[in-house]
């Protein structure tokens, strides 16, 4: 499937931008190539093209599964250090995504807000990823997707439960049950829902199940993933003591999982506050699929990658 709509570029913002069949292939082809290097087959689809890499906020699981995937995919990886560009100095979005686009063939980029992003995508004649705003982190909750086809052995009839801040990963859990049709349960603090915007925008979508609880135990019952993040977000650390107020008795622990299905999966995007969110004995137990969610990242970016470049 050629996601490119004709010769027009394509970015990945959102998942709102995407069918579902178009989810659908992404994940297909990212189980693919994930085959494909594990026997070492090499994929060279973007020989002799660069993309670059803009992070401007602290980055492990992104940064290298990026790197690494245009690497392998035959191109070369563009580390551009915010700090050394103009850009970083107040050059306008506009000017610094014009010239970017003459240089390279696609750009990531790791922002603060999402409107950042999407300025860069306007201005921009090559690809533009979302490698995480503070309004949505596509490209995992995709990774997370691939991760459940994995462990379950299909998405169909799935429910998820998830623990905790409405924050961007919530949202695009919640672009992607309103998309793909499951059913998602999320289970929040008071004050600290997910923006009213992604809810009423899945509502007009009118595929799947979404449900807002207080009580995450009620959530967790009968899922077959349960996923959760840290409390306190990059930028948020003023806040922690606050927040760990707020979400005690959110913690995915054993009695919160034996609620779930019995074959559930835990999720977290890491990294992982062991005894905070999560306790240690679940992140590292038998139902944990938190390293090969991780190990997935690489596999659906190198799909969208090679769809969009």
């Amino acid at each position: 499937m050629d996601l490119k709509q004709g010769r027009q570029k394509r970015d990945f913002l959102s998942f709102a931008d995407y069918e579902r069949e178009e989810l659908l292939y992404l994940l297909d082809r990212a189980a693919a190539l994930k085959a494909d290097r594990r026997a070492g087959r090499r994929n060279a689809a973007l020989e002799g093209k660069t993309v670059g890499l803009i992070f401007e906020k602290a980055s492990t699981r992104t940064r290298v599964s990026f790197a690494v995937g245009i690497h392998e995919l035959g191109a070369m990886p563009l580390d551009l250090p915010v700090a050394q560009m103009q850009i970083g100095r107040g050059e306008p979005i506009s000017d610094s995504a014009r010239v970017l686009s003459r240089y390279l063939h696609g750009l990531v980029l790791r922002t603060f807000g999402q409107s950042r992003i999407e300025e860069f995508a306007r201005w921009s004649s090559v690809p533009v990823i979302n490698g995480l705003s503070d309004e949505l982190h596509p490209c995992q909750v995709l990774a997370d997707l691939l991760t459940a086809q994995e462990r379950l052995g299909s998405l169909d009839d799935l429910r998820v439960a998830w623990i905790g801040d409405g924050n961007n990963m919530a949202h695009s859990w919640i672009e992607a049950a309103s998309i793909l049709g499951f059913e998602l349960r999320l289970a929040c603090p008071e004050g600290y829902d997910p923006h009213r915007s992604f809810l009423e925008a899945a509502e007009r979508r009118g595929r799947g199940k979404i449900v807002l609880l207080r009580d995450p135990h009620d959530a967790a019952d009968g899922a077959n993933v349960v996923t959760t993040d840290v409390w306190a977000s990059m930028g948020q650390e003023e806040e922690a003591q606050l927040r760990a107020r707020a979400f005690a008795g959110y913690r995915v622990d054993a009695a919160l999982m034996r609620r779930a299905a019995a074959d559930a999966i835990v999720l977290h995007c890491l990294p992982a506050h062991r005894g905070e969110e999560i306790d240690a004995d679940v992140l590292e137990g038998p139902q944990s699929a938190v390293f090969d969610e991780a190990e997935n990242r690489l596999h659906v970016q190198k799909a969208i990658l090679e769809a969009l470049i």
